[in-house]
């Protein structure tokens, strides 16, 4: 069985966010750049799946960004993942969801899998909805948040996590899984792991070896940044001082009430 994971690589979620007003893009120079920390657990249930599966099964990570930053990708091969491979292209720069996932499941299909698992969500970016694009241009059922998963009989068997509790789905392979959170911990890279992944392949993949029958970056975008600005700076807050916990209670609905938001 072929595992694929995709992962981004995102600034250092502790770092300060700043968006370029010229390019009106995220800036990622003069940042340290590391995987997307929801990818970690795509990457921990994709680890756990082999590891039961045994036999020939591979665990493959995937990203897309420029070159410059693959050796990021160790991180991913140390924690025990097979290989990597990256989509790598100067036109993809400015792409955004639908062009981002057009040109990962072009690539995809070249790499072929048996159970794609991606991240819920992305560190910088944060939309939710590369897996269900990826999904629809690569034509597998997707089966989201996934809090425990396992492949048997050639199928996919999934709890989902749910508002209310979880629900158990079962669907064919080739298919696409996105974790929840819950899944488990990712694990840390032991000393063997750091040493092996230097030997392990990253493989590289540009446009001209997907063949794409339509534009990507900035002029295959269907959506762009118009305008940005930060946050208005939060306000004083407001303090009450009540006589005891009914009369305080009375205080909190007529402020609300006020709000209209009850």
């Amino acid at each position: 069985m072929k595992i694929v994971v995709t992962v981004k690589l995102v600034p250092d979620p502790n770092s300060e966010k700043k968006i370029d007003p010229n390019t009106k893009r995220l800036v990622r120079t003069g940042v340290e750049t590391v995987l997307n920390p929801y990818d970690e657990y795509a990457l921990e249930a994709a680890l756990q799946l082999k590891e039961r599966a045994g036999g020939d099964a591979t665990v493959t990570v995937f990203t897309m960004g420029p070159e410059a930053l693959k050796e990021t990708l160790r991180k991913a091969l140390a924690m025990g993942a097979d290989e990597a491979v990256m989509l790598a292209d100067a036109a993809l720069e400015g792409s955004d969801v639908s062009a981002t996932s057009y040109a990962m499941a072009q690539a995809l299909k070249k790499t072929g899998f048996d159970l794609l698992i991606v991240g819920g969500l992305t560190d910088d970016g944060s939309t939710g909805a590369v897996p269900g694009a990826l999904a629809e241009y690569l034509g597998v059922p997707c089966i989201t948040n996934a809090r425990k998963a396992e492949v048997t009989g050639g199928a996919l068997q999934v709890e989902r996590e749910t508002d209310s509790g979880y629900q158990t789905v079962r669907g064919p392979l080739p298919a696409l899984l996105t974790t929840a959170l819950t899944f488990g911990e990712p694990r840390y890279a032991s000393l063997k792991g750091i040493m092996g992944a230097k030997k392990k392949p990253i493989a590289i993949l540009t446009l001209s070896d997907l063949g794409l029958d339509r534009p990507v970056g900035t002029d295959g975008s269907k959506t762009q940044l118009v305008n940005f600005a930060p946050p208005p700076v939060r306000g004083k807050g407001k303090t009450i001082e009540v006589a005891d916990a009914t009369a305080g209670a009375h205080a909190i609905f007529d402020f609300l009430k006020e709000k209209k938001l009850v």
